[in-house]
């Protein structure tokens, strides 16, 4: 007999979409993250149907990990799906991410797009920062060679390097909310505050942090924020007194209350 669970594989195979690899050699892995062991291999430009996303290390930026039809994930980052984001339903509870059904508010509130442009510093063409990196715009990390895939033409005005903080923003919130499990609660101040700490410390960061662990045993928001985000001040081994400031600045907007809830579901 033709059984419904061989029915559901097969059906979950023909609905994938398939999308080009762009790196040069990219590996297949048993869970998303680059600690877990590597299945099989793809090449460029090789088409891989992708069967669900879910949230993991961050690569480059990226933490978004695609899962494969051959039953293992791979680094969004490293296939071209047209998006800077999800392009398909997120994986079940085995696929990394451990809380929100992804009804969470997908943008910050003004006064954090607000906060995280004032930090970051107006950038109109691409530069290092004080630690050697290039940036542009509003804290962009270059992904190429120039920054060859910002869309918008150099040098940025105020407007467009806006509008690229825009486009940027969503992805640290997103991997900021796959790493809360449901029962944590945050106002839109809250969750602006900790996308604009994601932004500036990397997905990577967040996802291992204290602050993560306390938030989802329950412990106080406010009482969390105020004792672990004074603990991210160093860049380059070295304490920056910009983000002793930057810091300072979250705490606050964390703290100044708010009715519209933002996590696990958006008001």
């Amino acid at each position: 007999l033709f059984s419904l669970a061989l029915f559901a594989a097969l059906s979950a195979t023909s609905f994938a979409k398939s999308y080009p690899v762009t790196g040069n050699t990219v590996n297949c892995r048993s869970g998303p993250g680059t600690s877990y062991g590597v299945k099989k291999s793809y090449q460029k430009g090789q088409s891989v149907s992708i069967s669900c996303q879910t949230s993991g290390s961050s690569v480059s930026g990226n933490n978004i990990w695609d899962k494969t039809s051959d039953g293992c994930y791979v680094a969004d980052y490293y296939i071209k799906t047209g998006v800077n984001g999800y392009v398909t339903t997120k994986c079940g509870s085995t696929g990394g991410g451990s809380g929100s059904s992804g009804s969470y508010c997908k943008k910050i509130n003004t006064a954090g797009v607000n906060l995280v442009a004032q930090w970051e510093g107006f950038v109109p063409s691409p530069k290092p920062d004080p630690i050697g990196l290039p940036t542009v715009g509003y804290g962009h990390l270059c992904q190429k060679k120039n920054c060859a895939e910002v869309k918008y033409k150099f040098p940025l005005s105020q407007t467009t390097a806006k509008q690229l903080l825009s486009d940027d923003l969503p992805k640290y919130t997103a991997c900021l909310a796959g790493y809360l499990n449901s029962k944590v609660k945050l106002n839109d101040n809250q969750l602006a505050a900790l996308t604009s700490w994601t932004f500036n410390v990397g997905c990577g960061n967040v996802k291992t942090s204290t602050l993560i662990k306390r938030l989802n045993k329950g412990d106080n928001p406010n009482t969390v924020a105020s004792q672990e985000l004074p603990n991210w001040r160093k860049a380059g081994g070295k304490v920056m007194q910009g983000l002793v400031n930057r810091r300072k600045a979250e705490i606050k907007l964390f703290k100044t209350a708010s009715s519209k809830q933002a996590y696990p579901k958006c008001q």
